[in-house]
């Protein structure tokens, strides 16, 4: 006997359908959105101009065969390239991401919405660059905000109680479905078309968390976000050329994205998509730290001052009993790590290790993870008398959805029975609930940035522009970009 299986295409599946109705129909109208998207964007291009500091970084960028420029191109900020968009986006998006620097979102999935920029950019200011060449006006900075506000709203919302790490997937995945959908509306897709284009962003092969996880953490977990949005813009240009969709890429038995990849469980997806996830993005303002030891690091500058003297030397640090740091399960999940760390990557998701720099020195930079700071005898010596305890009541203040707490806690035991305060920090700086104390600390943050690539005029110039959202909003991408370009 043989199984008849039916051959009636199905409808699309309504998770992919209600993806390509919000980027098609939906008037964004929260002020807060798109007032927290302009400064998304200071951040998230300050990070990259940052990025372009580290030769590892640099040396991964520019045109695929050397000395090629695409006429009408997109201009990759910080550099004199001028790409194709696909080349673009992953420039731009691995720039972004390089330092883990830039925005995050902490949910059943956790992740980067600001990702998602590499490929908005990209598109926006090609696009803009060949409508003037054909007589045409370009795209204007509402338009990439707006994509922005989207993307980071369909990224978010699916993470809320969906997790991906759980069976293995890395988070770039939804930057890959979230920037397709935004890029086929900005190309001019209609409603179908986005919906065949997010269902080829399903249907692909998707990242795995590997690069992330001992014993094989590496620089890929840097530039995966420029892989995902740059395959997401091929994606949208191949629909825009005829190529069709699968309707049932996440449900189809067997085949399906959910019974392959996902332990045969349909998402829950039980908010509508609106401006929810900017309004409450998480900026990593004060230190490139995996966010879920940004509150180690901040408890571990607090108690710097008081103990610095006890920590100067490995002779010192010997006196030491042990070091707790009391945390979420998420951080124990993802970044509690013991062993040798074999490199800046590594390093940058281990909550010891930042720690660590945070109770030594005072600080936290990027340039603490490079070998350089990471030889000193006294990290390791630090490192070994940590240990992570899980607090339930953490955990579930994580999860809160009125909460979303990131909280740490960490006190030093010392051998002849003293111990230093417990230091608590529930939220971030860049935590909705402290956005008044954060943004001035982001706009500081941004003009460092701007400063290490641009003289101060110029620099000025950029910052008075993006300050101003009326005016940000009504300039053209391609005279956006331009302040930009080296």
């Amino acid at each position: 006997m043989s199984a008849q299986i039916s051959n009636v295409r199905p409808a699309p599946d309504d998770v992919i359908v209600n993806i390509a109705k919000y980027v098609d129909s939906y008037e964004i109208s929260s002020s807060e959105a798109y007032d927290t998207a302009r400064y998304c964007l200071m951040d998230t291009l300050g990070c990259g101009l940052e990025a372009l500091s580290y030769k590892a970084c640099k040396r991964i960028l520019g045109p695929i065969v050397e000395g090629t420029t695409v006429p009408n191109g997109a201009k990759v900020p910080g550099t004199s390239y001028q790409l194709d968009p696909i080349n673009a986006a992953f420039n731009i998006g691995a720039m972004i991401r390089w330092l883990d620097f830039n925005d995050t979102w902490l949910a059943a999935e956790w992740g980067h919405p600001s990702d998602n920029l590499g490929g908005i950019l990209a598109v926006a200011d090609w696009l803009s660059r060949t409508r003037i060449h054909e007589g045409k006006s370009p795209l204007t900075m509402h338009d990439v905000l707006t994509a922005m506000i989207k993307a980071h709203e369909i990224q978010g919302v699916i993470a809320l109680e969906n997790s991906f790490n759980r069976v293995g997937l890395d988070h770039v995945l939804l930057v890959k479905v979230a920037s397709t959908a935004v890029v086929a509306k900005m190309l001019g897709a209609s409603f179908e078309q986005i919906i065949d284009a997010v269902s080829n962003a399903w249907l692909d092969g998707q990242s795995l968390r590997t690069y992330r996880h001992a014993p094989n953490t590496g620089s890929r977990k840097s530039w995966a976000a420029g892989d995902a949005t740059s395959r997401a813009v091929r994606l949208a240009l191949l629909v825009m050329k005829g190529e069709m969709g699968y309707p049932s890429a996440l449900s189809a038995k067997t085949w399906g994205f959910y019974d392959v990849l996902f332990n045969g469980k349909p998402f829950l997806v039980n908010q509508p998509y609106e401006s929810y996830v900017m309004e409450h993005v998480l900026f990593k303002i004060s230190f490139p730290a995996e966010f879920h030891a940004q509150t180690a690091v901040e408890c571990a500058l607090r108690l710097h001052n008081a103990n610095v003297d006890k920590l100067n030397s490995e002779e010192k640090i010997s006196q030491i009993d042990r070091i707790e740091i009391t945390t979420h399960e998420s951080a124990i999940r993802i970044i509690d790590k013991t062993g040798p760390l074999n490199n800046p990557a590594d390093r940058d998701h281990c909550i010891q290790y930042m720690t660590t720099i945070g109770l030594l020195k005072g600080n936290l930079t990027a340039l603490d993870y490079e070998d350089e700071v990471a030889k000193d005898p006294r990290v390791d010596a630090l490192r070994a008398k940590m240990i992570c305890i899980e607090n339930p009541e953490f955990t579930a203040d994580y999860l809160d959805p009125s909460k979303r707490s990131i909280a740490n806690a960490v006190q030093i035991f010392y051998k002849d029975g003293s111990n230093s305060e417990r230091v608590t920090v529930e939220y971030p700086i860049g935590h909705r609930r402290r956005r008044k104390e954060g943004i001035p600390e982001l706009i500081k943050k941004f003009d460092v940035n701007l400063n290490r690539e641009f003289d101060k005029n110029h620099s000025d110039k950029i910052m008075q522009l993006n300050l101003d959202l009326d005016q940000l909003r009504q300039t053209p991408v391609n005279e956006y970009v331009d302040l930009f370009v080296k």
